[in-house]
């Protein structure tokens, strides 16, 4: 099987060849040994930060499991059951002013992902929800694909996907400058903290399957966020309104940061597959754990 489409469709460098083969692919023949005799559709949770490859591994996963061995496969992504803007506004005015950006748990439509996640169970046929970043702003119901025949595997990404809440007094100092001037009550931390441990963690308990993208810092999520924008920019073109500029993302990443640094703590334990990345992206380490 040759995967120069794919690298071609994805503009991923030659080098990706080599990572597939070494890491990807034994990962996905092992995703495809565990689903053979479980109840379709398995369920896969991809947890990645900002710029780290996960929408990208999922795009390879469902390319190759459908090459090699002709697995229908869906990819889900926590980035398409973000709230329109009126919502985010409403939430803005009513509980704190940085809800109006979205990103965090309480800025998804969690009902929608758990209905979407159970039409998937049950009936296999549903249409998938679709976030376009560009207006910020879920796309209308006439552009989102259908899915008419039952999956073989789910793949759910997310950059939070996964990851526990924090405790009560984890929550008490600001983890950067956005957090100590915007929040300094902290009344935007703890909503969000509370939210994930409502209906997210009954999303994540779903998943039968544990993949983690882990970055060595949340200091690199700042330059793969900048450089995953130039490349939307490149793609789109100056037309594509939305496409944040360096200084925005600088500012918008500080919304991530402390769940993410959480996840990087708590999330590699209850992965089963943990791919540790290098300040390149490549794969330092892989650390496997037992189903």
């Amino acid at each position: 099987m040759d995967i120069a489409s794919f690298l071609s469709e994805h503009q991923l460098p030659e080098t990706y060849r080599q990572t597939a083969q070494n890491w990807f692919i034994p990962l996905a023949d092992e995703i495809k040994s565990h689903c053979s005799g479980a109840r379709r559709p398995f369920f896969v949770g991809v947890n990645g930060c900002q710029g780290s490859g996960k929408s990208t591994l999922c795009d390879f996963l469902v390319f190759y499991l459908g090459q090699a061995h002709g697995l229908n496969v869906v990819t889900v992504s926590l980035d398409d059951f973000y709230l329109p803007k009126s919502d985010r506004n409403a939430l803005a005015i009513k509980v704190h002013p940085l809800l109006a950006t979205r990103g965090v748990p309480g800025t998804h439509n969690t009902p929608l992902a758990l209905a979407t996640l159970a039409r998937l169970r049950e009936y296999g046929t549903v249409s998938l929800p679709r976030f376009n970043k560009a207006t910020d702003d879920p796309r209308p119901v006439t552009e989102w694909p259908v899915i008419n025949s039952p999956p073989d595997i789910v793949l759910i990404e997310g950059w939070c996907w996964g990851v526990p809440p924090q405790l009560e007094q984890e929550l008490d100092t600001p983890v950067n400058e956005l957090e100590a001037n915007e929040d300094p009550l902290g009344t935007w931390r703890r909503f969000v903290n509370s939210q994930l441990a409502g209906d997210y963690q009954t999303l994540f308990s779903q998943m039968q399957y544990w993949v983690m993208l882990k970055g060595p810092s949340f200091d690199h999520v700042y330059r793969w966020r900048c450089e995953q924008e130039h490349k939307l920019l490149a793609k789109q073109g100056p037309a594509g309104s939305g496409i944040m500029t360096d200084e925005q993302i600088a500012r918008f990443i500080q919304h991530y940061q402390r769940l993410t640094e959480h996840g990087f703590t708590t999330l590699p334990g209850r992965c089963n597959h943990v791919f540790e990345l290098d300040e390149n992206r490549h794969i330092a380490k892989v650390v496997k754990q037992p189903l």
